[in-house]
């Protein structure tokens, strides 16, 4: 699993604990997600379906510096499965992990479509491609 973005823990981001509220955490995901099933998939319309059990592993507080990391684990006729694990980026420890969302293929009738996709695609391969292409 790749962590590319990170986020600073900041006041805002916190809870009456003094910790980082769960809401905040499952926003970032979501929209990280997104971004990742869009680069995948190669189509800016795409949904969120599903969200398995989120498992609170441990608390992160103010000033920690925390990373997503995000991959593929199936891709369907109009849809990808993604899992997910939030961790601190200076201990390494695990903050939350989410074992599946799942993210629907749109086309511009806005109804679920095909997207012919199998594999993931790396950002070196994408690069390759266009360069061809």
């Amino acid at each position: 699993m790749n962590f590319h973005t990170r986020k600073w823990v900041k006041p805002e981001d916190l809870n009456p604990n003094g910790t980082l509220f769960g809401g905040s955490l499952l926003r970032w995901i979501d929209e990280e997600a997104a971004i990742y099933a869009i680069v995948q998939l190669g189509n800016q319309r795409v949904v969120t379906k599903y969200i398995s059990e989120i498992n609170f592993v441990s608390a992160s507080r103010q000033g920690d510096i925390i990373e997503l990391g995000i991959t593929a684990t199936d891709f369907g006729r109009t849809s990808i499965t993604l899992t997910c694990e939030v961790r601190n980026k200076i201990t390494r420890k695990s903050i939350l992990t989410v074992e599946k969302m799942v993210f629907v293929n749109l086309g511009e009738d806005g109804l679920p479509s095909p997207h012919g996709r199998t594999e993931i695609k790396y950002v070196k391969d994408q690069f390759q491609e266009e360069a061809i292409g």
